[in-house]
């Protein structure tokens, strides 16, 4: 008997790629597969628009905008499958895409989540920028992925087509066991958007489970769906959310130096780009610092069972990836992890 498996789509004001890319997630021909569109809000006609051209598609429509977070967490409350692949609205898929995934979990109960291989879907020979062929960090919580370091993508050439174990992969295409998904308590809502699967991955790793990225399988992701790269918003959520997901996972031995650390080093990156003239980013960082510190000092915490040394876990780069890249000018994976 295979595992069921739920596709779930958040969607938000996304009619549109709804349109361009539910279609190829349609015909997939995975034999046991429901696909579902979780409406996180929308104030446009995309539940309309669903039911009158998928009617095969399940839609859950929320009641307001939770984010990416709180969205998928209020979703899968109502979703039942062995496995669930959480999928961006902007992404198209390659036929036999879930069979690779769900074969490669179902091979080994350790591994609790897997990835395909991410390819840009307006540039097909390059990596995109969200997961690529799996997600590192640093020992200093920078993340970043095989095939993209900072805003460097690299070409696919075939060089990450082995599946390898990793620390985090994208919510962007992510299969994971949904018993685990809910044990590990899902993703931490406060986050909203950004960095919520890299916590889960750490808690899921912290507690004895693997994060693999499975390249047999393939998708094409647009981008920048509801925030560009350049958008102070985006700014601002990966700059306090990184904090809050090393705060929340990092040991205390650990934390209460590299917090401060980290935090310096975002100062410097800020007031670089202030004399760049880009002042939204200047202030993007100060408000996500701001923020931080009161999510640190008033926002109730839940803890978490389990905390290890970011050393002592697989897909840890033991160096600083800002040196590598900027100082070093290493800027592809395979430079780096020759160091």
């Amino acid at each position: 008997m295979i595992p069921t498996v739920a596709i779930v789509i958040l969607n938000w004001n996304g009619r549109k790629h709804l349109e361009q890319f539910l279609p190829s997630v349609v015909a997939s021909t995975y034999a046991d597969a429901r696909v579902i569109v979780a409406d996180n809000g929308s104030t446009d006609d995309s539940v309309e628009f669903l039911h009158q051209n998928f009617p095969t598609v399940e839609v859950i429509v929320l009641d307001k905008n939770y984010g990416f977070a709180g969205g998928y967490n209020e979703a899968l409350k109502k979703v039942w499958a062995d496995y669930y692949v959480l999928l961006n609205s902007d992404v198209e898929v390659e036929q036999g895409w879930l069979e690779h995934m769900i074969s490669f979990l179902e091979a080994d109960e350790s591994r609790a989540a897997c990835q395909p291989k991410i390819l840009s879907w307006h540039q097909k020979d390059q990596f995109e920028y969200a997961g690529a062929a799996g997600g590192w960090i640093d020992l200093y919580g920078y993340p970043f992925s095989r095939g993209r370091i900072f805003d460097t993508c690299e070409t696919d050439r075939g060089q990450y087509n082995k599946n390898q174990e990793v620390f985090w992969a994208t919510g962007a295409a992510l299969a994971i066991r949904s018993k685990l998904f809910h044990h590990a308590g899902g993703f931490y809502d406060y986050l909203f958007a950004h960095q919520e699967e890299i916590d889960l991955c750490w808690r899921l790793k912290a507690m004895g489970y693997s994060i693999w990225c499975c390249p047999a399988s393939v998708v094409y992701h647009v981008g920048g769906g509801t925030l560009a790269k350049s958008s102070p918003r985006k700014t601002f959520l990966n700059f306090r959310n990184n904090q809050v997901v090393m705060t929340r996972n990092l040991p205390a031995g650990e934390a209460w130096w590299k917090i401060p650390y980290r935090m310096a080093l975002d100062q410097v990156s800020a007031l670089k780009e202030l004399f760049s003239g880009n002042f939204n980013y200047f202030r993007a960082v100060i408000r996500a610092h701001l923020a931080f510190i009161g999510w640190l000092l008033f926002h109730n915490k839940p803890k978490l069972p389990v905390k290890k040394p970011l050393s002592s876990l697989s897909g840890v780069f033991h160096g600083n990836i800002v040196w590598e890249y900027f100082i070093r000018k290493k800027k592809s994976f395979g430079d780096i992890l020759d160091h």
